[in-house]
């Protein structure tokens, strides 16, 4: 098969000309995303549900980079409005590319502690927002018939049994299934989708649960001695969506600095070999 490279692509701008989604931008892991798809030469539309300021700030600063930036409220654990918010887009931007599923939301508490309308908001907004907007803009893709990438930002906790957040993991196991099966399903219209699995990154969000002195403290006992920043998701969406890939659906890029590696295990290492050192001397 020919490759599908736009003539207008290149090196530095794989994505000009493309026309970008992404749930939940104005801030965090979503902001980095958004910012990263325009530095790459994707107009892009930016959604948020209520920060409208911090919406309108990334778009101006998506804008400097050459390309045409939407701001579009909405609220994802509405299904009206999450189709509201993928036609209004695509109208805007003329087209329809690229969807980044990137919405989330999360309480932690013990599952026999924890409050049902919370569990409910958590799966309404990251497992039925996703599904709901991959969905959508699916049938977008398809109606043009151009292929198009989308890319779901899921978590490590759809493996990993993290106590206190029963319901996000359980979400987030869902979108991972979802994906994989959206992407055998639109393959054969050349439309690759993708997930993306975050580390521990240092966004707002974490704020609600961490101080800034206990984030910075466990930051240092990672792999990699620091949280994740948000532009390094970012990128890892462009490679993801850049038609250079255009044989990559179906996968999980992991991007944590090595936290779901077995790193804890190096500290018996380390204290093994200090026991033997003070045993020769």
């Amino acid at each position: 098969m020919a490759s599908t490279l736009p003539d207008t692509a290149s090196p530095s701008k794989p994505l000009l000309g493309q026309r970008a989604v992404v749930s939940g931008s104005s801030l965090g892991i979503g902001r980095g995303i958004v910012i990263a798809l325009a530095q790459a030469g994707a107009d892009v539309t930016i959604n948020y549900r209520s920060h409208q300021s911090q919406a309108d700030e990334v778009a101006d600063v998506c804008r400097g980079y050459g390309v045409n930036a939407h701001v579009i409220a909405a609220d994802m654990a509405d299904p009206e409005a999450v189709e509201r918010l993928v036609n209004e887009a695509t109208d805007a931007m003329g087209g329809l590319d690229i969807v980044v599923s990137n919405a989330a939301y999360s309480d932690r508490h013990l599952m026999l502690e924890s409050d049902l309308s919370e569990i409910r908001k958590t799966i309404d907004v990251s497992m039925w927002g996703a599904f709901h907007l991959v969905r959508c803009g699916a049938q977008k893709l398809v109606d043009a018939g151009a292929g198009g990438n989308i890319v779901v930002i899921s978590s490590p906790m759809g493996k990993v049994a993290m106590p206190g957040s029963m319901a996000y993991n359980m979400a987030k196991a869902a979108n991972d299934q979802m994906a994989r099966t959206a992407a055998v399903e639109l393959a054969s219209h050349r439309i690759r989708v993708n997930i993306v699995h975050p580390g521990w990154i240092d966004t707002p969000g974490e704020r609600k649960f961490f101080s800034e002195e206990k984030l910075q403290e466990e930051a240092l006992n990672l792999p990699w001695g620091r949280l994740g920043r948000v532009d390094e998701i970012g990128r890892g969406v462009v490679f993801l969506c850049d038609p250079a890939s255009q044989y990559i659906t179906g996968t999980t890029l992991t991007i944590d600095g090595g936290i779901q590696l077995p790193f804890a295990e190096m500290y018996r290492v380390e204290e093994k070999r200090k026991l033997d050192a003070a045993a020769k001397k």
